[in-house]
């Protein structure tokens, strides 16, 4: 076999970066050091930041696509470089290989409670629950990061009113960190800061899994007291790969009162019960729980049904710990980039303050009864 560079580069056009629809040679990510050495090839792919989520999944893309394309015998050799960022911004050019910092060195004392925002299928409104969870706590006093977990369908940056936010990176203690979003308090990561929010990720599993351990491992999250995942909905890979890398505390469950949606979050009380995972339920969020018109504030209408979650509770013996209704300035807040909870005067308000007062309770009773989480070992 004889290689020449057109084959290479045109074996690196068919790997896309994911969000823009472009792939990784016309967006000039291909540096012009390509080296041919009878089967053995190397080259370095650019990218703006060293902490870029999907560095890790691009280098193993490109090395497949060289097998695929070319041929499996080709020894493939990569390096990563990045440009410089804006002075002032922190960052370092050169390797931006993996960095183990921010909330997975805190032991003792300084590690957060990590809980886990679930529902069985999408719809049921867990986003909403989890942002307004962690703007609840962090009313409450307490250091709040929201990892937003759903690498295909990222919410957050519209949730917090952060759309367009550009994150930087600075280096710290000779490691180079990703530094999370503010906002009312919360720290926020969300793989939607580094995709075009109009293009669809596609990326299979592994590729989505590794730029989420990347946004866990290599971000500086400092010191928090609670670690708020909003993961996807269902069960996928993303959530074996949370319960193999963060030792979670409990989860919580979001369902609408509604058969089929009742059905998905047994489902998700039972992945994370599973005797392999082993995650305690701190309990069960019941939203859309009735229907209540602006100028009938005290009427309700049951448009789901009526306290099928409270009844699941009582049936799985975990505790029910808000049951939120379903009103307009609930979804207006929510595109607006302003959580309810920020007003809690308001009935819905009030109940998401109520939520974030409860989470706290049980997660103090979860840590008094019963033995921190492990990691999920993999086999």
């Amino acid at each position: 076999m004889t290689l020449y560079p057109q084959l290479i580069i045109d074996a690196l056009k068919t790997v896309r970066y994911p969000g823009t629809g472009k792939n990784i040679v016309e967006m000039g990510m291909v540096e012009d050091d390509l080296r041919i050495a009878g089967l053995h090839v190397s080259f370095s792919l650019l990218f703006d930041k060293p902490t870029n989520p999907f560095l890790k999944s691009l280098v193993k893309a490109s090395e497949a696509a060289i097998h695929a394309y070319v041929g499996k015998e080709v020894e493939v050799e990569i390096e990563t470089r990045t440009r410089p960022l804006p002075s002032g911004k922190g960052g370092r050019s050169g390797d931006a290989s993996s960095q183990a910092g921010g909330l997975l060195s805190q032991t003792g004392g300084g590690a957060p409670n990590i809980i886990a925002v679930s529902s069985g299928k999408g719809g049921v409104g867990k986003s909403t629950v989890a942002a307004n969870l962690a703007v609840g706590l962090a009313r409450l006093g307490h250091r709040v990061g929201l990892l937003d977990c759903d690498i295909f369908g990222p919410s957050a940056p519209k949730m917090f009113q952060l759309e367009g936010e550009q994150i930087y990176s600075e280096e710290r203690d000779g490691k180079t960190l990703i530094l999370p979003a503010e906002k009312y308090g919360v720290k926020v990561l969300s793989i939607g800061f580094f995709v075009n929010p109009d293009t669809p990720t596609l990326w299979r599993g592994g590729m989505a899994s590794n730029a989420l351990k990347q946004l866990i491992g290599e971000a500086d999250w400092g010191d928090l007291d609670y670690f708020i995942l909003d993961t996807p909905p269902g069960t996928s890979d993303i959530h074996l790969t949370l319960v193999q890398t963060l030792p979670v505390t409990g989860a919580i469950i979001v369902s609408t009162p509604q058969q089929v949606a009742l059905a998905d979050a047994r489902k998700g009380l039972n992945m994370y019960t599973n005797e392999k995972v082993n995650v305690p339920i701190l309990g069960l969020v019941e939203n859309m729980a009735w229907f209540t018109p602006a100028e009938l504030p005290d009427n309700r209408y049951y448009i789901f049904g009526r306290e099928g979650v409270k009844q699941l509770a009582e049936e799985m013996g975990v505790p029910l710990l808000a049951q939120i209704p379903l009103v307009q300035s609930v979804c207006e807040s929510g595109d607006a980039g302003t959580p309810a909870v920020l007003d809690p005067s308001t009935p819905t308000g009030n109940a998401f303050l109520q939520l974030a007062a409860r989470v706290v309770t049980q997660t103090d009773k979860r840590n008094a009864e019963r033995a921190a989480t492990k990691i999920v070992e993999t086999h």
